[in-house]
């Protein structure tokens, strides 16, 4: 999916939300599709304090961090993923990482994400157009899948080592990648993505351990 950033658009639609929900320090950026065939025609995203961590409803996918959470070299980034009701079709969630200008056109970062379908995918985006794959959509039986209320919880962590990256969820690795190529850049800003119209995610604990 191609997607597009709008300056005028992310102030609007985030200024006065941002100020009265967000967990404090914490930054909001929203994507515009420009796909016609599954365009982000859908009402505001919502971000918004809890006790133990933060709830996102959207609207456009949306990138939240604070820029003060960076980490760098070799560490662990874990949070628990609470997913409160299916989207209308398939949309991923989970944690950035390794971000750098994440409020400019030159945005650059890696994200693991999974879905209510039981897959993940691991992805890096390098500017405003440009989105690659480090490991395209992949079924998992340690993914969780949302259970007769249509709620389903994952804990999902990355473990950056001196060679690898481990992908997690649940304790159970699904995947390892070489500390290559678009993966090598894992020093930067963590946080969390919400792909577009996801009635609502809650995400706890979201923190980094060396």
């Amino acid at each position: 999916m191609n997607r597009r950033f709008s300056v005028a658009a992310f102030a609007l639609l985030v200024a006065a939300p941002l100020a009265a929900q967000a967990p404090q320090g914490w930054q909001m950026r929203v994507d515009r599709s420009t796909n016609a065939a599954d365009p982000d025609d859908v009402p505001n995203v919502t971000f918004t304090a809890l006790e133990s961590g933060f709830q996102v409803n959207t609207g456009p996918a949306a990138v939240v961090w604070n820029p003060e959470n960076t980490a760098e070299g070799e560490y662990t980034i874990k949070g628990t993923f609470t997913m409160l009701e299916p989207s209308g079709h398939v949309n991923y969630y989970g944690i950035v990482f390794g971000g750098a200008a994440l409020e400019g056109s030159r945005q650059n970062y890696l994200y693991f994400l999974i879905a209510q379908n039981g897959t993940f995918i691991v992805k890096h985006r390098a500017n405003d157009e440009a989105v690659h794959d480090v490991q395209p959509r992949t079924a998992h039986e340690a993914v969780v899948e949302p259970d007769a209320s249509g709620q389903s919880v994952n804990e999902l962590e990355v473990r950056v080592g001196a060679d690898e990256i481990d992908f997690v969820v649940n304790g159970t690795v699904v995947h390892t990648q070489p500390r290559t190529g678009m993966a090598a850049r894992t020093d930067g800003i963590w946080g969390a993505r919400i792909n577009h119209r996801m009635p609502g995610v809650v995400v706890e604990g979201l923190s980094v351990s060396r």
